[in-house]
Order: structure tokens, then C-alpha cells, then sequence
């Protein structure tokens, strides 16, 4: 059964449907849009969709490693650099929503108001951190920065994790709404916490510098 999922992660198919897939969101949101099917606040539809997008999505980067651990499916690991782009693809999206819809593109009045509510500054703060990462996705970019530096600097995406939810938190704040955020963060943490257990189990297991030392005189 393993070996067949494998497989079928492997195949050609694979990476265009996955593709697909994560475009069927922001697709369907279009048709929506232009058939008047978001409600009675297309706006707010808009900008709290393709933030929900944002998470859902940070959930599925952030478990892809743990499943190709656990489930031993190491055919996962080729989705992950297109699930981070799919992150930052409807991160930006959200941030634009926000812009046009709230602020009309008056850049002046952005600016002050990410200054002015905290809420915002965090939900801005992980997109600019987002862009790095973005930027630095692909092979050349590795190959330039050099494995150790790429991985250091691609453990950004732990904090935009934190900011997302307390984005979100401070956003749901003002309707008492936290049910969401609860979910959101359960499993953000999980799989923060899964890495943490994993790294530090590493550090025990690894000898001293005494005992490296002594090792190596052998």
C-alpha cells in the first residue's frame, strides 16, 4: 500500500494535479465573484477566504514532513516547494484584498494603518517574511545560499506560523469568535511541537564533545 502511494506521488500526473488542486480556491472565488455568489459582503468573503486559505495551506506545508516521517511516504517531500509558493500565492492575495477593498489602494492609508492596529502589522509582518522564502524556493537559490544557510532561513516559516494565528486571534477578538483560532493553533503546535520533540531527541542522542573527541583518538 506504501509503496503504491509512493508511486503514484512519483508519477508525472502527480505534481499537476496537486497544481490544480491548490488553484481551485482562488478559481472558484473568481467565479463567485463574478456571479454575485459571496453574500451580502463580497468584500469581507474575499479577504476572509483567501486567509483561510493562507492557514489551511501553512497546515499542509508544515505536515508534509511529519507525514513523509511517520507515514514513510518520502515521494511527499516534491509538493513541498509548491505548497509554500500556494502559502505565499494566497497570502498576497489576502494582503491585496485587504488593500483594495478596506483601502481603495490609498498606499499612504495603508501604511498608517498597519502602523495603527496591531492586528494588521502581524498579518503584514508574516507576508514580508513569506517573501524571502518565496524568493528563495527554488534551485539556484539553494545552490547560492548553500544548504545549512537555505535551511536556517527557511525556518522563517515557524514565526509566520506564530503570526498567522495571532493574526487571526486578534482578528476574532473584536466577535468573541475563537473556535476557529483554537483549531489553527492546535495543529500549528502539534506540528511545531513534533519538530521541537524531534530535534531535541537528536540532540540526546548525539555524544558529548568529550565523547566525540575520545572517538575520534580511536
Amino acid at each position: 500500500m506504501r509503496t503504491t502511494l509512493n508511486q503514484w506521488l512519483l508519477a508525472p500526473a502527480a505534481k499537476p494535479v496537486a497544481f490544480v488542486l491548490g488553484l481551485l480556491p482562488a478559481l472558484w472565488l473568481v467565479g463567485a465573484a463574478v456571479l454575485d455568489r459571496l453574500g451580502a459582503n463580497p468584500a469581507e468573503a474575499l479577504e476572509r477566504s483567501t486567509g483561510d486559505w493562507t492557514l489551511r495551506l501553512l497546515c499542509v506545508v508544515l505536515a508534509i514532513t511529519p507525514l513523509r516521517t511517520v507515514a514513510r511516504l518520502p515521494a511527499l517531500a516534491r509538493f513541498r516547494r509548491m505548497a509554500g509558493l500556494f502559502v505565499y500565492f494566497y497570502a498576497v492575495l489576502h494582503l491585496l484584498a485587504y488593500a483594495w477593498f478596506d483601502m481603495g489602494f490609498e498606499w499612504g492609508d495603508v501604511a498608517r494603518d498597519i502602523a495603527k492596529r496591531p492586528f494588521i502589522l502581524v498579518g503584514f509582518t508574516a507576508v514580508v517574511l513569506l517573501t524571502p522564502l518565496a524568493l528563495t524556493s527554488f534551485n539556484r537559490a539553494i545552490r547560492a545560499l548553500g544548504g545549512k544557510r537555505w535551511q536556517a532561513l527557511h525556518r522563517l516559516v515557524y514565526a509566520v506560523a506564530a503570526l498567522a494565528v495571532l493574526h487571526f486571534f486578534w482578528m476574532r477578538a473584536g466577535k468573541h469568535n475563537f473556535v476557529e483560532v483554537a483549531v489553527y493553533a492546535a495543529i500549528l503546535g502539534a506540528l511545531l511541537g513534533w519538530r521541537m520533540f524531534r530535534a531535541l531527541r537528536k540532540t540526546e542522542l548525539q555524544p558529548s564533545p568529550i565523547v566525540r573527541s575520545q572517538l575520534s583518538k580511536q
